[in-house]
């Protein structure tokens, strides 16, 4: 990866902790992500005239069927697992991506991770891994709701990052009609379309009292985790179209440092030093993607 390339996605790192922050402090996780979702689905709304659809690659469709699907549970079960569980504890289960996506994104995306990019994978996971069941291993960590909810989040992550990176590599591969920005395209389109499986899943466990009573106290604030999540993924869906998909969610999970000194100090949330110290461990693997994985 660039330096430029890593700038991207650390700056998006700490944007998505900020916005999973604001998710987990609102007191209702789920109607709270159905409202910022509106509030990009509104914004998003205004460029759907301006797509040339029928000039948009082929092969494009398929995978933003399969991103529109995962990005939809991807929120719901991320919701379910902060309705459960402390932020510092979700968190790192949920982001701990690279421990499963070079296993899939090598065969079915055709990337090369070198030895060094795969060491620095490593060092990242292990971090993960001491943040969420400390020193010693601890398989009964992982039984509880809020580990179950944040394992199915680790799982769609996985699904919408090769999917996003998929459908980035179609897009970037020939100029999009009308002049707009392939990431902008491929956002839009996206964050409307996953709002197919969420809305349901969100009237289905909260109904729609409960999100008429969110509206009324957090619709600014969702207005806001909105905007930070648009910037946020931008920047990530423009890493995709040259970074290798592996590299590019391995350095991403710095917002797991991020996010453990936001829960302490915005939620009062005490992590103990096993967290603490995994935090570090994975932003030393950071560095070794970014140091040998060239």
């Amino acid at each position: 990866m660039t330096s430029v390339e890593i700038t991207l996605v650390l700056l998006s790192a700490l944007l998505h902790a900020v916005w999973s922050t604001s998710i987990k402090a609102s007191g209702d996780p789920l109607s709270f992500n159905l409202l910022q979702g509106g509030v990009t689905l509104v914004l998003g709304a205004s460029v759907l005239p301006f797509i040339d659809y029928a000039a948009l690659p082929s092969g494009l469709w398929k995978w933003l069927a399969l991103s529109c699907l995962a990005h939809g549970v991807y929120a719901y079960w991320l919701s379910r697992a902060f309705e459960h569980g402390d932020l510092t504890l979700v968190y790192p289960i949920a982001r701990s991506t690279p421990a499963i996506l070079p296993l899939v994104a090598v065969p079915l995306l055709g990337e090369h991770i070198t030895a060094g990019g795969a060491l620095g994978i490593g060092v990242v996971v292990a971090g993960m891994w001491l943040v969420q069941v400390g020193a010693r291993l601890a398989w009964n960590a992982f039984s509880s709701p809020a580990t179950r909810f944040a394992v199915l989040t680790l799982a769609s992550t996985v699904a919408y990052s090769l999917s996003d990176k998929a459908a980035m590599t179609e897009l970037a591969a020939e100029p999009v009609p009308g002049g707009l920005p392939p990431v902008l395209v491929f956002y839009v389109l996206m964050s409307v379309g996953h709002f197919v499986p969420f809305v349901p899943l969100v009237l289905l466990h909260r109904g729609a009292r409960a999100v008429a009573a969110a509206a009324r106290k957090d619709l600014v604030a969702a207005s806001v985790a909105s905007l930070i999540g648009f910037l946020g993924y931008g920047l990530i869906l423009k890493t995709l179209e040259t970074a290798p998909a592996s590299y590019v969610v391995a350095v991403r999970q710095t917002s797991v440092l991020f996010v453990l000194v936001l829960g302490i100090v915005r939620l009062h949330e005490r992590p103990g030093r096993a967290r603490i110290l995994g935090a570090a461990v994975t932003v030393v693997g950071v560095a070794l993607i970014a140091w040998l994985g060239k």
